[in-house]
């Protein structure tokens, strides 16, 4: 179990674990979910931490196969300018290493902005915690269990 498991669990939502072995010499963790699943890339979604105006992180949650629009997700957050946040950051905050930082469960609960394409899908994928763990949820049960909101944050 990891905490984003733990998370979906205590809320009682309908969920399914998928696991694959994670190659480390992937260049993508998310495009390499998306093909060992055998899942189309718009369904699984990434989870990355931004800064916005240089001291509050939030967590983006987007399709592995976009891109993230930094200005476009600043303003979705009610800010001026984000920039990634730096890898110790992530962890620290998360609770989760590179390639398997959830938007569930995190140490330091983040507001989070999730990719309104999401809204169309009856499931989506995003990391269980862990690589090579993703989990499967309703796009709703997602949203509130992140307390997010939806927005076009993707190039």
């Amino acid at each position: 179990m990891t905490p984003a498991i733990d998370a979906a669990e205590k809320a009682g939502i309908e969920y399914r674990t998928h696991s694959y072995s994670h190659d480390p010499a992937a260049d993508s963790y998310g495009l390499e979910a998306a093909d060992k699943l055998q899942l189309e890339p718009a369904q699984v979604f990434k989870t990355l931490v931004v800064k916005l105006d240089g001291r509050q992180l939030v967590t983006a949650v987007l399709p592995v196969s976009c891109k993230l629009n930094l200005k476009r997700l600043a303003k979705a957050a009610g800010g001026k300018k984000a920039v990634m946040a730096e890898p110790a950051e992530v962890m620290r905050s998360s609770g989760y290493v590179l390639g398997g930082v959830s938007p569930l469960g995190q140490k330091r609960a983040l507001p989070t902005v999730i990719h309104q394409s999401g809204r169309a899908l009856a499931r989506l994928y995003v990391s269980a915690g862990r690589r090579g763990l993703e989990i499967e949820l309703n796009p709703d049960d997602l949203l509130c269990l992140t307390q997010g909101r939806w927005a076009d944050v993707a190039d």
